[in-house]
Order: C-alpha cells, then sequence, then structure tokens
C-alpha cells in the first residue's frame, strides 16, 4: 500500500462537511478574532485546536501521512483533521493560491476523500475556500501513458509506469520528481544551478534537475501536452549545458514522456 494514514476518512457528502464546518469556522473567526492577522501560523495552529477542544469536537493537527514507492518514502501531515472526516489546511499567507488548493486536493486523493478546505488568517477577515473531489483512486488510475515522443533510456519509462500506476495522476509535481530522482540512484534534491548564455554572453544561472552529466528531469502538471510547452523546454535547454531534458507532464487522464534534444 503506497499510503499510509493514522486516520482513516470516510467519503462524506456536501452536508456532511457543511455540518461539520458550521461549528469549526465559528472557532476559526473566534481565533481570528483573538490573535488578528499577524501571528505564526502554529499559533493559529494551536489555539484553534484548544478552541474546538473545548467546544467539544474531535480534533487533531499535523496528521501524518507516508507514502511510499519501492524504497523511497515521503512523509506528509494535514494541517487538522476534524471529527475524523473533514481536513483543513490553516494558512497564514497574504493571499490563497492555485498552489495551496493543489495540496489540499492532493491530500484528498492520498486518502481517497472527498471535502476540505482552506483557512487564511493573515487577511484582514478571514479568507476561506472549499476544496471537493468526486475522483476515487481507482478513477486516478485510469490514465493513458503516451511515450511516441520519448527516445531515452527504457528503464526510466518502465519507472515512471510503475510510480504513476502505484500512486495515480493528481499529486504534486515535485512528488512524483522526488521519488525518480530517488529511484535513479539520486537521493538528494538533485537541484543545481546551471550556467545560461545567449549570443556567447553569459546571462547568468538556471535551476535545472541533474541526472546525469548532460541531462536533466523536468516534471509538470500542466493541463494539457502543448507544443508551446514543448517549445519553451527547447528553448530552455538551448541555452543550458545540457544535451537533454527528460520531460514528464501528468494529467488527470494521460501522462506523457518525451525527451527532448539540441537537435
Amino acid at each position: 500500500m503506497p499510503v499510509h494514514c493514522s486516520i482513516d476518512l470516510p467519503r462524506i457528502t456536501d452536508n456532511g462537511m457543511r455540518s461539520v464546518d458550521y461549528a469549526v469556522m465559528a472557532q476559526v473567526f473566534a481565533t481570528h478574532n483573538e490573535l488578528g492577522r499577524l501571528a505564526d501560523e502554529a499559533v493559529y495552529h494551536q489555539k484553534l485546536l484548544h478552541l474546538l477542544h473545548a467546544a467539544g469536537m474531535d480534533a487533531t493537527i499535523e496528521v501524518p501521512i507516508e507514502l511510499s514507492f519501492r524504497d523511497f518514502k515521503i512523509p506528509l501531515a494535514m494541517d487538522l483533521v476534524v471529527d475524523r472526516k473533514a481536513i483543513y489546511e490553516l494558512m497564514a499567507v497574504a493571499a490563497l493560491l492555485p498552489a495551496h488548493e493543489s495540496q489540499l486536493l492532493g491530500y484528498l486523493f492520498l486518502t481517497d476523500a472527498t471535502h476540505g478546505k482552506l483557512v487564511n488568517f493573515r487577511t484582514q477577515s478571514v479568507e476561506s475556500k472549499f476544496i471537493n473531489t468526486t475522483l476515487t483512486t481507482a478513477e486516478r488510475k485510469q490514465f493513458h501513458t503516451n511515450l511516441t515522443r520519448y527516445r531515452g533510456e527504457s528503464g526510466l519509462a518502465e519507472l515512471i509506469r510503475e510510480l504513476m500506476a502505484d500512486w495515480g495522476t493528481g499529486l504534486n509535481a515535485a512528488l512524483y520528481r522526488r521519488a525518480v530522482l530517488h529511484c535513479c540512484g539520486i537521493n538528494r534534491e538533485s537541484e543545481q544551478m546551471l550556467p545560461m548564455t545567449s549570443a556567447g554572453q553569459r546571462i547568468g544561472n538556471q535551476r535545472f534537475h541533474v541526472i546525469g552529466a548532460d541531462t536533466a528531469i523536468g516534471v509538470t502538471t500542466f493541463t494539457e501536452f502543448t507544443q508551446d510547452n514543448f517549445t519553451a523546454f527547447r528553448k530552455l535547454l538551448a541555452a543550458s549545458p545540457l544535451d537533454r531534458i527528460h520531460w514528464l507532464n501528468i494529467t488527470h487522464r494521460q501522462v506523457d514522456l518525451v525527451m527532448i534534444t539540441r537537435d
């Protein structure tokens, strides 16, 4: 089993989530009213937890999730789970961003849950947003793998096939990348700053995830595989000292692996 969570979360309905959320948000507002908008995130966590317990609710913060593949393991943690069924991500940021939505959606996918909510304490008034999904783990594993534009090592292609069959689609790109790098024998974050040139002039350094002397890997979750994105990688490669980039793009319905070279 690639995912282990200490709480077995059920798939609840919209009404089930809202019944929990009404009580939770009352304590969120009370927390914000008392502490204001400038406290550290951990302070909000502890104050909200105290208020939820005082209100008689079953609430747990920092609920661990372990995601694994082969001998690779990565620990994750959900900020708050209430009544063993509703997931909350608690933020103290300038504004909620798509990356925050993606993070919470990933937790829903990993636990096969259906409903969660983002809560941001940093704004003048509490900012919040429901994040919901109907996709099941089985449905996330129903995707097409496209290797028609890949001319690289067969071992990498098989590794990615196995990883995607194990985890399914919909997770954060960084999780897939870390698993691939580990299984390629790179046991540390492989991000390197490489020199970039244009018309023979040095124009700075660019981050790449290097898996060989002249090869990098890029993992994205663009909503679709397009020629524009392919061209963007080609231009990036042309200015770098690399010879090739393996580009893995993962959407909910398709996984594309392409080897991009200079020629």
